[in-house]
């Protein structure tokens, strides 16, 4: 970047500024994980972990801005404001305190605690908005970010939209990773977000050499693996759209990962192999392994690891919110053991539509011998997130002695609070003490509902084990 010398530099190693230390991060060879998955081939993590913001967002975040103000969209003392899900934040962040603006970032509440508190340590102002919004509604993360821009005179760098974002990888992530594997590297696998990174980087690589394969790891349920964009967990990629900078032209293969096989894995490298990484890097982990089993022996697979695992502390790396979502068993007695026993199967949510009538409810209840049912959005699958309340039969007993009417009224209009949630792995004790004060539990696996478990059930459970004992 362009800024006066400093004479009194001359001849040592200190950088300019912050901005210079931005690039240039190394590649480390899988070596433990090669060995227990017994990979035929090279597998290298490309760690921009390592940038002064700790993501490959750094890249760019710096360009984006460089280019605004030689445009004359971002003038001296300006504000600066963008959806982010905290590294580009991060990134943005970094270079706006290096060149004086102010900034604005709007985030979901997907997104972990220690992420909003990273950027308002950097100075930054944060606004929360709903993930499990359209991103047409007004709430969400995208709606207020065009608002607060338009509302503040501010510059939004849209690195969705932005072809500084793909072009700074292909300035340098590119020329980078074929430096360093001196031309061999043969399959490239990076997680789509904005797909500036994958983008920018394949251009580049495949400009050198048409073979080299470009894989991109997706969450399942993002659009470029197929799905609908319907909420998922993990953060920082995956899309509910396609970004200008999506261009499948590039792109060999698209691979999907769901949840839970993006965090296990990114539990099993931080503790295998000493690297910390987050759920996006579990996730094209997750999606390299597949690669480089496929591959030949002297083949050069590089995954491209975008942040630490220092910002998902409070997730990814948490037992009890692990347990929590289903993606951890806590010990052999646990919920699972419980819906074991149960006649009905996992595969069947009973569940109701917003938009379903309170008739249909009540009919859906006596059908099945139940006395609640959560209220979820869209079609099974179910994320989480897309759980919206719940309604129970004592509940709608007496809103129907008040108002007759209400057996014709769509769900939503009645509907209580969710139900508490409840791992399939957690112990059965826990869900004992949940149940003294909750009528029943909605309970996840693999970060999605799959059942809801009543005292009932409990109760038939702790019969059948004494039964047991005494046989």
């Amino acid at each position: 970047m362009s800024q006066a010398d400093d004479p009194r530099l001359a001849g040592t190693a200190i950088a300019p500024s912050v901005l210079d230390l931005i690039g240039n991060t190394p590649l480390v060879r899988m070596k433990r994980i090669m060995e227990a998955e017994d990979l035929p081939c090279v597998l290298a993590m490309k760690m921009e972990t390592t940038n002064p913001g700790g993501s490959a967002k750094d890249r760019p975040a710096l360009e984006m801005i460089l280019a605004a103000e030689r445009d004359g969209q971002l003038r001296p003392g300006g504000t600066i404001v963008e959806p982010t899900s905290g590294n580009t934040g991060v990134g943005l962040a970094i270079v706006a305190a290096q060149r004086g603006y102010r900034c604005v970032f709007v985030m979901t509440d997907k997104v972990a605690p220690e992420k909003v508190s990273l950027l308002k340590a950097y100075g930054a102002e944060v606004v929360v908005c709903p993930v499990a919004v359209a991103p047409e509604d007004e709430r969400s993360y995208y709606k207020v970010a065009e608002r607060l821009t338009h509302e503040l005179d501010a510059f939004r760098p849209n690195q969705y939209a932005n072809p500084a974002n793909p072009a700074a990888h292909y300035a340098s992530t590119g020329p980078e990773l074929w430096a360093q594997t001196a031309g061999r590297i043969t399959h490239f696998v990076a997680g789509a977000g904005t797909c500036g990174s994958i983008t920018g980087t394949a251009r580049f690589l495949k400009e050198q050499n048409p073979a080299v394969r470009i894989v991109a790891a997706d969450p399942e349920g993002s659009v470029f693996s197929g799905g609908s964009g319907r909420p998922y967990l993990v953060e920082g990629v995956g899309e509910d759209f396609f970004p200008a900078a999506w261009d499948p032209s590039l792109y060999d293969e698209v691979i999907a990962i769901s949840d839970e096989e993006s965090f296990l894995t990114a539990r099993r490298v931080s503790q295998v192999e000493g690297i910390l990484i987050g759920g996006s890097g579990g996730m094209a982990v997750a999606a390299a392994i597949q690669v480089a089993r496929r591959a030949a022996p002297d083949d050069i697979v590089v995954v491209l690891n975008p942040d630490s695992g220092r910002g998902y502390l409070s997730r990814v790396f948490d037992d009890a919110w692990m347990a929590n979502y289903g993606f951890l068993r806590e010990c052999d007695r646990c919920v699972a053991a419980v819906l074991d026993a149960r006649s009905d199967s996992l595969d069947s949510l009973l569940y109701v539509n917003p938009a379903e009538t309170v008739r249909v409810a009540i009919e859906r209840m006596r059908q099945h011998g139940v006395s609640q049912l959560p209220v979820c959005k869209n079609q099974p699958p179910f994320a989480a997130a897309e759980v919206a309340g719940s309604v129970d039969e004592l509940e709608l007993m007496e809103t129907i002695a008040r108002d007759p009417s209400a057996m014709d009224m769509p769900v939503e209009k009645i509907m209580g609070p969710k139900l508490p949630t409840i791992g399939i792995g957690q112990q059965v004790d826990r869900a004992v003490e949940m149940l003294e004060t909750a009528p029943a539990l909605l309970v996840l696996a693999g970060g999605r509902p799959v059942s809801v478990l009543t005292r009932t059930d409990v109760l038939a459970y702790f019969e059948a084990i004494a039964g047991d004992a005494r046989g």
